[in-house]
């Protein structure tokens, strides 16, 4: 039982959602920089104008019979509410005495450096406020007196800013996300074409073709295709093993057989009664049976042999043909038979000649060995279009019901023909020489009684 191969995902799956995770990381990043950043220069904005205010406030302080005195301009808050509609809020205190503006408004516990701005977040009247304190020295009665101003404002206009730009960052790292992924899938498609590529010439091949990978791949993938090669050449060397050793095999079995039917045919002739004869022929018919299955398993061999290397020889279709038939003459002479050959002269074809030569020697082996005596076999070469056409008809025993399918099975044979030698190679054989000369074979009961065997082979270009 073979193993179950155990499946780890898809590669293409994989490499799409990291890509995507990186992604969105990425937008997510963004998108939290983004909205630092708009949230610090908006504070810092809000600062410098803050900072403006009250300094312009501190500007104003002067002393004036003993006392501190502040005109308050109207620039100071109008810049404030230039930015936003938000509420202001100011007091200015000294000694720890409010002068003006609400007492209650929280100042910094930090010590504050004079004239040096100071700015800090507090919660005034439920609301957080962004505030700035600036201190300075007014001298009154020749003795320096220190002056507090602070200056608020709520944060609703700065968070609206912020959350607008925020808003921004988001559809930027949505669009982002989705750039990157359709990005993302286009370069995921890309990666993995060169694996798909080298799958896909692997499936179009046939059966038999174990010629090594020479495709272009990434460097990635080379080790792959090197292994690859390695498994096809180890495949190959293999096969030729076999096909070395059916070959042998074949040839060391027709020998001894040769000699045991020779033997055989002696004893027959010197042989008294009819049971010795007839035991006698029938050791004759197996050894006739044994030495014709030897013999197409030898063909069967070369043509699988010959099938990862097919040769392509320009080479004259009718004078092979009448080789063929000047071949088999003798035996339909034999059984009285007449082959009538219709060929056309001069036809070139470009493929492996043995292959084609060894298909045509079963078409007409088959033709003699099925027909009746005093009967006729009609061989044609024509040519139709890009192709030549290879006929064979006889007036044999039929199909008896079979078709071509069943009939160009390894060691299959019709119903009708138990008693004549065989092995059911032979129109096999034939449909294996058509497909790797990519034309086609065809087998059809004949009118009248026999069959028609046709052999499609496309000309040389």
């Amino acid at each position: 039982m073979s193993p179950t191969l155990q499946k780890s995902g898809s590669l293409r799956r994989r490499l799409l959602l990291q890509l995507l995770l990186a992604a969105a990381l990425l937008s997510t990043f963004m998108y939290l920089s983004v909205r630092a950043v708009a949230e610090k220069a908006a504070e810092a904005t809000h600062n410098n104008i803050l900072g403006a205010s009250a300094t312009s406030i501190v500007e104003q302080l002067r002393s004036s019979n003993g006392e501190i005195v502040v005109d308050i301009p109207y620039s100071a808050f109008s810049m404030l509410g230039s930015i936003s509609d938000d509420q202001v809020f100011y007091r200015i205190e000294s000694d720890r005495e409010t002068l003006t503006g609400y007492e209650d408004l929280p100042l910094p516990d930090a010590t504050l450096e004079i004239d040096d701005p100071h700015y800090y977040t507090a919660r005034y009247k439920s609301v957080v406020i962004r505030a700035t304190a600036v201190r300075r020295v007014i001298p009154i009665a020749g003795k320096p007196k220190s002056v507090i101003v602070a200056v608020a404002q709520t944060r609703f206009g700065q968070d609206a800013i912020a959350s607008g730009v925020a808003n921004t960052a988001a559809l930027l790292g949505v669009g982002f996300f989705i750039l990157t992924g359709l990005l993302s899938w286009i370069a995921t498609n890309n990666t993995v074409k060169p694996i798909r590529t080298v799958a896909e010439k692997i499936t179009r091949r046939g059966p038999q073709d174990l010629r090594p990978l020479d495709h272009p791949v990434p460097q990635e993938l080379q080790t792959l295709v090197d292994s690859l090669n390695g498994f096809i050449g180890r495949l190959r060397g293999t096969l030729r093993r076999t096909e070395t050793f059916i070959a042998d095999a074949a040839h060391h079995v027709r020998t001894p057989l040769a000699i045991v039917r020779t033997r055989a045919e002696i004893a027959l002739r010197h042989a008294e009664g009819d049971d010795a004869r007839q035991m006698l022929r029938s050791v004759i018919r197996a050894v006739d049976e044994s030495s014709r299955s030897a013999t197409q398993l030898l063909e069967h061999a070369t043509v699988s042999y010959r099938s990862d290397q097919v040769s392509h020889e320009t080479f004259d279709v009718s004078l092979m043909l009448q080789d063929v038939m000047g071949v088999h003459e003798a035996t339909a002479e034999l059984k009285d038979l007449v082959i009538h050959a219709d060929v056309v002269q001069a036809v070139s074809l470009s493929g492996d000649r043995v292959l084609i030569e060894s298909a045509v020697h079963n078409l007409l082996d088959n033709a003699i060995k099925y027909s009746e005596p005093d009967q006729h076999i009609d061989v044609t070469l024509q040519t139709d279009g890009a192709d030549c056409l290879i006929s064979i008809c006889d007036l044999g025993r039929g199909l008896a019901g079979k078709s071509q399918a069943d009939l160009t099975q390894r060691f299959e044979r019709g119903s009708n023909v138990t008693d004549v030698v065989g092995s059911g190679l032979g129109l096999t054989i034939v449909e294996e020489v058509a497909h790797l000369h990519q034309g086609s074979f065809e087998i059809l009961p004949r009118t009248g009684g026999g069959t028609c065997t046709s052999l499609r082979l496309p000309l040389s270009r």
